[in-house]
């Protein structure tokens, strides 16, 4: 039998690549109508075909979709599938590669998030629960920490806690080469840049919903990463309305001096 884990990142990537051949066979996205409407396909497309599997392998689970009708009914559901089927949807119109297909299981018990799947499509790759891995390396010294943001809703606060960020990392000797700010699509593709160490942490103030959340969150603990509120409380999902008010993963060795920087900066 299939396992939660392998019908997570099997179902992912079967969305991922419907999106791909649905953008590649679109034809010319020359305008913002064009662009919309390749941007709606995607988002049902995704739905439909994950909504399938989905209710197909496991009929007795609740699923909650970005792209489907909430009903209350799953909060006393025993397992719910959280689902955004298209991340990052502007990128996708755009014709960019960040943007990503998120499926992630929510389980009330010790084990609660699992099975968690971010399918980065275009660009060849799914980060999975079932990947082996041996952890985050060291932070780098030889190039400025990167903090990934949003490129429409960045944290009002960032650019000064950068500044106290940096001034921490070098009165300590962890990096003398400053702190910069990079923006990426979607939160999948955000925590790959930490998994892939082209970065070191991502902040978000504004708050999203659980689909954009959930299956990152699980895959940055997977790969050794801290996610949590930016004040360390743990994120908890399968909530009515299903919101996250906030966000922060991190590489473990930038948590402490990254939080103390926020809560600096929030007050000053």
């Amino acid at each position: 039998m299939t396992t939660d884990a392998e019908l997570s990142r099997e179902v992912a990537q079967e969305a991922g690549r419907l999106l791909l051949a649905l953008r590649e066979g679109f034809g010319p996205i020359d305008d913002r109508d064009a662009a919309n409407e390749l941007r709606k396909r995607g988002d049902r497309e995704s739905h439909l075909l994950i909504m399938e599997r989905l209710s197909a392998a496991r009929p007795g689970d609740a699923v909650l979709s970005e792209e489907g009708k909430d009903d209350d009914v799953r909060l006393g559901a025993e397992r719910v599938w959280i689902v955004d089927p298209l991340d990052g949807t502007y990128e996708y119109g755009q014709g960019r590669a960040d943007f990503a297909v998120h499926i992630a299981l929510w389980a009330p018990g010790p084990r609660e998030l699992s099975a968690c799947t971010v399918d980065l499509p275009a660009q060849g790759l799914t980060r999975s629960v079932l990947e082996p891995v041996d952890g985050p390396g060291p932070l780098p010294t030889d190039r400025p920490i990167r903090i990934v943001a949003s490129r429409s809703r960045p944290p009002a606060t960032l650019p000064r806690t950068v500044e106290l960020l940096a001034e921490a990392l070098a009165a300590s000797g962890i990096n003398r080469h400053g702190v910069e700010i990079i923006d990426v699509g979607s939160v999948g593709a955000k925590v790959n840049e930490i998994i892939s160490g082209r970065a070191e942490a991502y902040v978000h103030d504004t708050g999203f919903y659980e689909w954009d959340v959930a299956a990152p969150y699980g895959v940055a603990i997977h790969y050794g990463l801290v996610p949590s509120h930016l004040d360390g409380s743990v994120a908890v999902f399968n909530q009515m309305p299903p919101y996250v008010t906030d966000l922060m993963v991190s590489h473990p060795d930038l948590v402490a001096p990254l939080r103390s920087a926020l809560q600096a900066a929030a007050i000053s």
